[in-house]
């Protein structure tokens, strides 16, 4: 099951929808939804390594997209949509941590939240429920978001062909890693 899923994100990484995909997969990633778009990011890369930056640059401005909406939730919306967002993700009590340090750590706060495997949606909702600096937010979500990209981007490029293979003969091993790291990112927000 686990190969023909991976077939199946390869043959629609070079299928003429795969990049709305992407931007929709991005955009709602860091507002509500729970699966990063590493997903789709990397078997696009894979499969079409010419358009590496033009995939990069839709990841990360659907991204900052989704991460504003995020925050607009977080402001106008905390005690309704953005609590429930988070208490699904069972993070209310770090959110509120979040919340506190950002006078100090706000910047701190979404340049790692957006360049790490930590949930980024609880990062922009609290942002917003802080009314952190919107611009200076924003600012650090282009650079964070466009980072973490970009290195992937960099690596499927440099190496494309060794990690299509590496992936490819080890795919329950990769799948696992990837779904270990999001796993202890959601950790790390909750007990950290």
């Amino acid at each position: 099951m686990l190969r023909a899923s991976y077939d199946w994100m390869m043959r629609q990484a070079s299928s003429p929808g795969a990049e709305r995909a992407l931007a929709l997969v991005s955009f709602v990633e860091s507002s509500v939804f729970p699966i990063p778009p590493d997903v789709m990011l990397i078997p696009m890369v894979l499969a079409r390594p010419e358009r590496a930056w033009r995939i990069v640059a839709i990841a990360t401005v659907a991204s900052v997209l989704g991460g504003i909406a995020g925050y607009l939730i977080g402001y106008f919306l905390y005690e309704t949509v953005g609590l429930w967002v988070i208490e699904l993700y069972g993070l209310a009590e770090k959110a509120e941590a979040f919340r506190r340090g950002y006078e100090d750590w706000g910047l701190l706060i979404v340049l790692v939240a957006g360049f790490s495997p930590l949930p980024y949606k609880v990062i922009t909702i609290a942002s917003g429920a802080a009314a952190f600096d919107p611009v200076v937010f924003t600012l650090a979500s282009i650079v964070s978001r466009g980072a973490r990209f970009l290195l992937v981007a960099v690596l499927l490029r440099l190496f494309g062909s060794a990690i299509r293979r590496f992936i490819e003969a080890r795919l329950g091993l990769v799948t696992g890693v990837f779904a270990l790291l999001l796993v202890l990112g959601f950790l790390a927000l909750r007990y950290l």
